[in-house]
């Protein structure tokens, strides 16, 4: 199944690292939530973030837990996704399913995608039964 989902992006709180004595580049924890606002996929997700701000470019990587319903199933299953960009190489984006991460009607899920600003995108397989 192909997913397009939009979501709201309801907490994005930073917490800097303490700099780094030689300038290196600034990072960052941070705490995330989402709504996923449907129609195929009605849910809330919460997670972490690692953030990296250079000259001309940033990076994250992130988990995060969603739970709701997905094509009318209930249960959770964590996401974990990354983000590249800087001056002169391509945006890097990428998402996928954590192997073993889905319970309820979600257990055995499986796929890959992006997340793009607001939008999460997937090809997705969900168990039979």
């Amino acid at each position: 199944m192909h997913l397009r989902a939009p979501f709201t992006l309801d907490a994005w709180d930073v917490v800097a690292d303490e700099p780094t004595p030689d300038r290196g580049p600034a990072t960052a924890r941070v705490l995330l939530r989402k709504t996923y606002v449907g129609p195929v996929l009605v849910a809330t997700a919460s997670g972490h973030a690692r953030t990296t701000f250079c000259p001309g470019g940033s990076s994250y990587v992130a988990r995060e837990r969603i739970v709701g319903t997905l094509n009318g199933r209930e249960g959770t299953f964590v996401l974990e996704h990354r983000a590249s960009m800087s001056e002169g190489h391509p945006v890097v984006m990428d998402a996928i399913v954590v192997d073993g991460s889905g319970t309820g009607a979600l257990t055995g899920i499986v796929g890959s995608g992006h997340v793009t600003h607001e939008v999460l995108t997937l090809d997705l397989g969900l168990p039979t039964g």
